[in-house]
């Protein structure tokens, strides 16, 4: 059966490195939609088209059309056998439309982990944040994940950049706005009994371990 994980914390808590730990693990796609709407920009298709003028407008991206990209996404013949979520769903209504999608595939969401992280220690992480700019989802944080040779990703040599939002203040915001919008959520994968919390002050290594014993005491249930 396919396997299709939601990681959710705040913005600093490590999801986008756990999501690539686990993505090379078991072998599905990490899926996150700032990255799939970035790969839009130079598509030429009706979707692609309606994302590039939102984004040149500067707006948020409306649920269903965030939907439409990840159903595109999913039907990927690598997604096959599930996804690792990272930064998807982001309230109750996105998180309704993805089981409605899932049931189509005759699937549904395997595992909600929380990476729970205190609100000074996460800020201090994003402000220290450096990601690929050939890839985003290769990321990287000067004090705790640094890349081996400095301002270069590890994977593919490509420069690395600091995104505009990772400064303290910005990051503050986005911490708020994410428990403002994700509460609903938390409440709604914990009334499954799929959310689990995981101590993301923990070493990478240690997160990745707790993560992986979710997921095979899972397949065992």
């Amino acid at each position: 059966m396919a396997t299709y994980i939601i990681l959710l914390g705040m913005q600093g808590a490590g999801k986008g490195t756990q999501a690539a730990v686990l993505s090379k693990r078991l072998g599905v796609p990490h899926v996150t939609t700032g990255g799939l709407f970035r790969a839009m920009e130079g598509q030429d298709s009706d979707l692609a088209r309606q994302i590039q003028a939102i984004m040149k407008r500067g707006d948020l991206v409306p649920d269903d059309i965030t939907v439409a990209v990840v159903r595109q996404r999913l039907a990927a013949p690598d997604a096959a056998n599930g996804a690792i979520f990272d930064g998807f769903p982001r309230t109750l209504p996105q998180a309704q439309a993805l089981d409605a999608l899932l049931a189509e595939l005759g699937a549904e969401v395997s595992l909600a982990p929380l990476l729970t992280l205190d609100r000074e220690e996460a800020i201090a992480r994003i402000s220290a944040r450096w990601e690929c700019t050939l890839d985003p989802t290769h990321v990287y944080n000067m004090r705790t994940n640094p890349p081996k040779v400095p301002g270069i990703c590890d994977i593919d040599g490509a420069p690395l950049r600091q995104r505009p939002d990772d400064t303290p203040e910005a990051a503050a915001k986005r911490i708020d706005t994410f428990f403002e919008k994700t509460a609903p959520l938390l409440d709604y994968y914990r009334a499954r009994g799929i959310l689990h919390e995981v101590d993301a002050a923990q070493s990478i290594e240690a997160v990745s371990a707790a993560l992986l014993q979710l997921i095979e005491a899972k397949g065992r249930a």
